[in-house]
């Protein structure tokens, strides 16, 4: 049964032009857009986006890369969408993700690392309504 996932493509990515790179690769692991969304973040929202690193030293430099430009986010579907995804993006820092993974072709650093990827289902059900795109029932 196909499972949906968020994906968001972060301000550097955005402004390096790689949306639809990155998309097409996604597509070509057998993902389906089935929403997509541009937006410039707020201050206030990506804190609340990024409410479960309260208190670490990060947040605020976190907090402003994420506001500092729009942000592309992306429902995305296929069978076992999460740990997939989560294969396809990589590690976290650019220099320690596998070759051929998003972040190690894209990702400039750990934060600077063109994308988010929801960690587990709960975790995508939340970021697809925190970004209002929650498909109704005639389009599931």
């Amino acid at each position: 049964m196909p499972q949906q996932t968020m994906l968001m493509i972060k301000p550097d990515a955005v402004e390096r032009n790689l949306c639809g790179k990155i998309l097409a690769r996604l597509e070509s692991e057998r993902f389906q857009v089935r929403r997509l969304k541009m937006i410039h973040l707020q201050p206030a929202e990506a804190q609340r986006f990024y409410a479960v690193h309260e208190g670490k030293p990060f947040l605020e430099n976190l907090v402003a890369y994420m506001s500092s430009g729009p942000i592309c986010a992306a429902v995305l579907e296929r069978e076992d969408a999460v740990s997939h995804l989560r294969r396809v993006v990589g590690a976290t820092d650019p220099g320690e993700a596998e070759t051929g993974t998003i972040r190690r072709d894209f990702g400039i650093d750990k934060t600077r690392n063109a994308v988010h990827a929801s960690d587990a289902p709960e975790t995508a059900a939340a970021e697809i309504g925190f970004f209002g795109l929650t498909l109704d029932r005639e389009e599931r």
